[in-house]
């Protein structure tokens, strides 16, 4: 059941070009498969204090897998080349590699940019490592206790969109939080797009800068805090909002994140009690992707 009686703001979430890779992990089975993944996309939910943002995209059944095993996609996103290449050597070095019975293949064949990857961390076999071809690809082998863990050479790196987001503003907490679950559900079900909060949901919306500490990159949204609309001027929040959350998403490309923005909304109007759907923006100041709440 819609609900009718929801406000939705015509304005619009403020995205911005970031570079992201996007790779498979495989394993025997499908939960040790997802432990790796999970592992891989750690502490990187903003780019205001983690060196990526990342998450898991899509579970890959056997049957679509080059060798034939479970996996999941991720997508981890960096703005600059030369940190995502640190990023994703860290990642799946650490993560992945030391995780039983994994393997990692890209899922970027066509792009500008890419990192041998697979031939850095092949070093880790100490001149003990082999490689071997496959359509047109090369893959490394790389002995460890387990076995060997198998990885492509090179992972493509690509022009992404990071910052698509909703403000979910409900009469209660709860409500609010049951919206935010089901537009995180909704997204996920979208391919080339990731949530990399905590569930996917953001708690503590922040704004950039400080009004009253100059060391502080970015601080707590106070114009969209509960506790505070009665204590500040330019509360953004109606009268009868008791809970609030955010949901910022990343995707490989612009339509995508337009895909996810409309059907993440549409899941959020099924859950009553919300009354205002809304987004973050800068003025155009922040990034050059303007994300339509209201299709245009």
């Amino acid at each position: 059941m819609e609900n009718k009686e929801i406000i939705i703001d015509d304005t619009y979430a403020e995205a911005f070009k970031t570079k992201a890779v996007h790779l498979l992990i495989t394993a025997t089975t499908k939960q040790l498969a997802h432990t790796a993944a999970t592992e891989a996309t750690g502490f990187a939910t903003s780019f205001i204090g983690c060196g990526a943002e990342a998450g898991i995209d899509q579970y890959i059944p056997p049957e679509k897998t080059p060798d034939n095993r479970p996996g999941y996609s991720i997508i981890i996103c960096q703005n600059k080349t030369e940190d995502l290449e640190e990023q994703l050597l860290e990642r799946i070095g650490q993560c992945v590699l030391t995780a039983p019975t994994t393997a990692v293949y890209n899922l970027i064949d066509e792009s500008d940019k890419q990192t041998n990857l697979g031939f850095k961390l092949s070093f880790f076999a100490d001149g003990y490592q082999t490689s071997y071809e496959e359509n047109d690809k090369t893959y490394y082998k790389i002995p460890v206790m387990s076995g060997d863990f198998i990885i492509e050479e090179n992972f493509g790196i690509t022009n992404a969109v990071a910052g698509g987001n909703l403000f979910i503003m409900a009469k209660t907490q709860q409500t609010a939080l049951l919206a935010a679950q089901a537009a995180v559900e909704a997204i996920a079900n979208i391919a080339g797009v990731i949530t990399p909060f905590p569930g996917g949901i953001v708690a503590s919306g922040s704004k950039v800068g400080s009004k009253k500490y100059k060391f502080m990159n970015a601080t707590t949204n106070e114009q969209y805090c509960p506790t505070l609309k009665d204590e500040i001027e330019d509360s953004q929040l109606p009268e009868d909002v008791n809970g609030v959350y955010e949901i910022v998403f990343d995707a490989l490309d612009e339509d995508i994140i337009n895909e996810a923005t409309q059907k993440a909304i549409e899941a959020i109007k099924t859950v009553p009690d919300v009354v205002k759907i809304s987004a973050g923006n800068y003025g155009g100041n922040l990034g050059k992707y303007k994300i339509n709440l209201i299709k245009q």
